[in-house]
């Protein structure tokens, strides 16, 4: 089979067959048993033996008067891994080198994942598994142009302040790069197309994608702009001053709310997430066998732009909120109109579900351009999807001057230009821009 694909059937043969040409089984265990993990005997915390990959412990933050103070578990992970992808020009149109990888908390085993998908602990081999092909590429001493190089923040609901380095890197029409059997050239037009199928393009690989736009240079205004840079610049500064977010890291044994048991970690009322354990068999990875716990959402979420346009031909306008979450590196960041678990939401009154969830909820079909779950990092999360849509507004929808303080319109490529910069754009939102690009 060519090593370069360029429609969705010769996709779909060629992910077939790595699925049939590998072993893969994840197995749930009680997080008592897992291999080479333990909860410290003083602090209850769940970490590995190598003190590598990441531990679970506790927070408590407070997000002030109206939401008041909680505790939960959540993830850190110090550490900063590579997200990278290399791009090359076939006959004067790029294609991008992603791989087939298997993650234990797929609800399908097996993305569609970037060129390298590594933590640091993976890429320095602290689990003496086998090199990570294609690294070279992306650290020091490294080949080809670098498209897009920026430390970009994960789920702030999950993880404490995470954040991998994100990196799209240019090599020359004319370099020989083989790709390996899990790895093909995929041309952008299949990648436009396999980010509108459930669950195929994944989580690491859609937010590297939200910088190809920068590999054609930097985009200039269009006209259309709601909005100047300075005043978005003005909006999110004053939402970074005005937003309180306090937090602090605890014990995981001082959580409150939450059980833990020999089998998983949970809350009380069997809502927001649970922390449970596995044994994973792949064949394809660079270690064949391990044990580690992964958080996994009790509901599927909704990530969704309210969207408006001047004309057909316009870019679109998308809603954006300044949304702080427990683990949020700086306050707030860029999120999407929603970014909810509705779920979550159904013992609390109807005043304090999540602004606009009803507008995406009970949008007619003629006005949703786009509608498709993906999943959320395998690596650390065990099934979980979002639903990623982009619903039109109508025309009397409302006025600038109704909306909530901490929501502001802008452009699609507006808030592209923001990606650049790290802490800037939250990860569902990058998701959803790279499912919406040219």
């Amino acid at each position: 089979m060519s090593a370069v694909l360029e429609d969705r059937a010769a996709f779909l043969e060629w992910f077939g067959e790595r699925r049939a040409a590998n072993t893969y089984r994840v197995t749930p265990v009680p997080l008592d048993s897992l291999d080479g993990w333990h909860f410290d005997p003083g602090t209850g915390n769940l970490g590995h033996r190598s003190g590598g990959f990441f531990t679970v412990e506790g927070i408590e933050a407070s997000l002030g008067e109206d939401v008041g103070t909680w505790t939960q578990p959540i993830i850190i992970q110090d550490e900063i891994g590579i997200l990278g992808i290399l791009v090359k020009l076939f006959d004067g149109k790029p294609y991008f080198l992603m791989q087939a990888k298997m993650e234990p908390g797929n609800v399908n085993t097996l993305q569609l994942s970037p060129t390298v998908q590594a933590t640091r602990s993976n890429y320095t081999r602290v689990h003496r598994g086998s090199a990570v092909p294609y690294l070279e590429y992306f650290v020091d001493p490294r080949q080809g142009r670098r498209v897009f190089d920026s430390l970009q923040s994960e789920q702030g609901s999950w993880f404490l302040a995470k954040r991998n380095r994100n990196m799209i890197v240019e090599i020359p029409e004319e370099a020989e790069v083989p790709a390996h059997d899990s790895f093909r050239w995929v041309s952008q037009d299949l990648l436009k197309d396999l980010l509108r199928i459930d669950n195929v393009v994944n989580m690491d690989s859609r937010t590297v994608l939200s910088g190809l736009p920068f590999l054609h240079g930097e985009q200039s205004a269009t006209g259309d702009e709601p909005h100047t840079k300075a005043e978005i610049l003005s909006w999110f500064t004053e939402a970074r001053s005005n937003h309180v977010l306090e937090r602090r890291r605890i014990p995981l044994n001082q959580v409150k709310g939450w059980s833990r048991g020999p089998e998983r970690i949970e809350h009380e009322r069997g809502t927001f997430f649970t922390v449970l354990g596995v044994e994973v068999e792949a064949s394809s990875r660079e270690v064949a066998r391990w044990s580690q716990p992964l958080l996994a959402p009790v509901d599927r979420g909704v990530v969704a732009f309210l969207a408006r346009r001047t004309s057909p031909e316009a870019d679109w306008q998308v809603l954006v909120h300044a949304q702080s979450e427990a683990g949020t590196s700086d306050v707030v960041e860029m999120s999407p109109t929603v970014n909810c678990v509705p779920a979550n939401y159904t013992h609390l009154p109807p005043q304090q579900r999540p602004p606009f969830l009803d507008h995406v909820l009970t949008a007619p079909p003629s006005r949703i351009h786009f509608d498709t779950v993906l999943s959320e990092e395998g690596g650390r999360f065990h099934h979980a999807e979002n639903r990623y849509v982009l619903v039109e507004v109508p025309d009397d929808f409302g006025a600038a001057a109704q909306l909530p303080d901490d929501y502001i319109w802008m452009t699609r490529r507006q808030l592209t230009g923001f990606v650049r910069y790290g802490n800037h754009v939250n990860v569902v939102a990058r998701s959803l821009l790279a499912c919406l690009m040219d």
